[in-house]
């Protein structure tokens, strides 16, 4: 072979390695966008709409006693004691809350740890706040679903409610 065909396959090898990281960077950077699209909502009004909702989150939390619809009578609610392993790998798992704080993830610092490849290192956190749990994904690749709706905001989560992180299920008992 001459030295001029053996410049041109290295010239095209090198051009077919560069097309090929290109592709692999722009792969990750579409992935990223798509989770932030998610957790912005997309649009302008949709991100007017998320807002709103947030300041009307931000409202004062009632307390744990609350007066039940037009009886005069008030109810006591009880924040939810126990976190339960309903389905997946650790199925039969009861985990007791003790009111703090509650991180979920792959990773070692998780307070309950998913051995899981659609777990996140950090997924989501479950945190009380008055006589309600809340649950916030963490910015997870795949996502946190609640009731089987994916969240996009920190959500109010009652007890026997399921949430799904990656191929577990999980619910608050009282």
């Amino acid at each position: 072979m001459s030295e001029l065909a053996v410049a041109a396959l290295r010239i095209g090898l090198l051009a077919v390695i560069w097309v090929l990281i290109i592709a692999v960077v722009a792969s990750q950077g579409r992935d990223l966008m798509v989770g932030r699209r998610n957790k912005l909502g997309g649009s302008k009004k949709a991100q007017r709409a998320a807002a709103r909702a947030e300041e009307a989150e931000a409202a004062p939390v009632p307390t744990a006693t609350e007066s039940a619809p037009n009886t005069g009578q008030t109810q006591q609610r009880t924040l939810a004691s126990q976190l339960v392993v309903t389905e997946g790998p650790l199925q039969g798992t009861v985990i007791d809350l003790h009111g703090a704080p509650l991180m979920l993830g792959r990773a070692a610092e998780a307070d309950l740890i998913l051995d899981d490849d659609y777990v996140s290192g950090r997924h989501a956190r479950l945190f009380p706040q008055g006589s309600r749990w809340f649950l916030e994904d963490l910015g997870s690749t795949n996502g946190t679903y609640v009731n089987g709706a994916q969240l996009a905001r920190t959500v109010a989560v009652e007890p026997g409610t399921p949430i799904r992180i990656g191929k577990t299920v999980l619910q608050l008992r009282a």
